[in-house]
């Protein structure tokens, strides 16, 4: 049966732009359903349809309506993104409830984290632990089997980021460790190329700052971690299982 990808990712635009109420509203300790969307200027609220997914940014060509204040591009990134995930995640594991289930969530939950570490340089409970009840409770209804897998996957990840973080406070944080179990649970076995491309990812952004300003100023630079762990899952989401097969049947 061919994958639904439009309604996808129509549903990934509108998830998209939740997630960024999420994203603003959840670690100030907003409500997340009222008041509605407002300009961040004048302080109007958004009509619907200045509030459209993507296409209402396009056409306003980024900025309030009523006082023509800049709202920020990364409202319509989010969006998109999270169309695109969503679209892949289906594309990708249509025929296999579990992995789709598991993928849908698994973005809806790492959009949120990864802009808010962008901003903020942490990463809030109240996702990684919602995260964490959805992963399993997705496993033991729609694949019971894969729980095993889901606890150890979990557990080695934690456990893999937790000694570091104890060992060394300036560098891996808490969340990072959380947020590395919780990809446990979504991913399984596919966790550990999903954390070896964050840290590469992070190297090699890393080495980027400090050629761009120097050994002392580079290593000064606070680089949140959660925005590379997200990308390494998302990958890791797609070729993890396949890289994890290869090698091991290598052997």
């Amino acid at each position: 049966m061919a994958p639904a990808l439009a309604p996808a990712a129509l549903f990934g635009l509108l998830i998209g732009s939740f997630l960024n109420v999420v994203a603003w509203r959840l670690p100030r300790g907003e409500s997340l359903v009222k008041p509605r969307s407002k300009c961040p200027g004048c302080g109007t609220q958004l009509k619907a349809y200045d509030n459209v997914p993507v296409f209402s940014w396009l056409v306003l060509r980024g900025r309030c309506r009523g006082c023509g204040e800049k709202i920020s591009a990364r409202y319509p990134v989010v969006e998109a993104i999270t169309a695109l995930l969503y679209a892949g995640v289906v594309a990708a594991e249509h025929d296999h409830a579990l992995k789709c289930a598991l993928g849908l969530a698994l973005v809806t939950f790492l959009v949120p984290i990864a802009v808010i570490d962008l901003d903020l340089k942490r990463i809030p409970n109240a996702l990684t632990g919602p995260a964490a009840i959805v992963a399993v409770v997705i496993g033991a209804i729609l694949d019971p089997s894969f729980l095993p897998e889901q606890l150890i996957a979990g557990a080695a990840a934690l456990t893999f980021f937790l000694v570091p973080a104890m060992l060394s406070r300036k560098g891996m944080g808490m969340g990072d460790v959380k947020l590395a179990a919780v990809l446990g649970l979504y991913l399984g076995r596919a966790v550990a190329p999903a954390l070896f491309f964050a840290l590469i990812l992070g190297v090699v952004v890393g080495v980027a700052i400090i050629a761009n300003q120097g050994m002392t100023e580079g290593r000064r630079v606070k680089i949140p971690f959660g925005p590379f762990m997200a990308v390494g899952a998302v990958i890791a989401f797609f070729v993890g299982s396949g890289l994890v097969d290869s090698y091991t049947s290598s052997f």
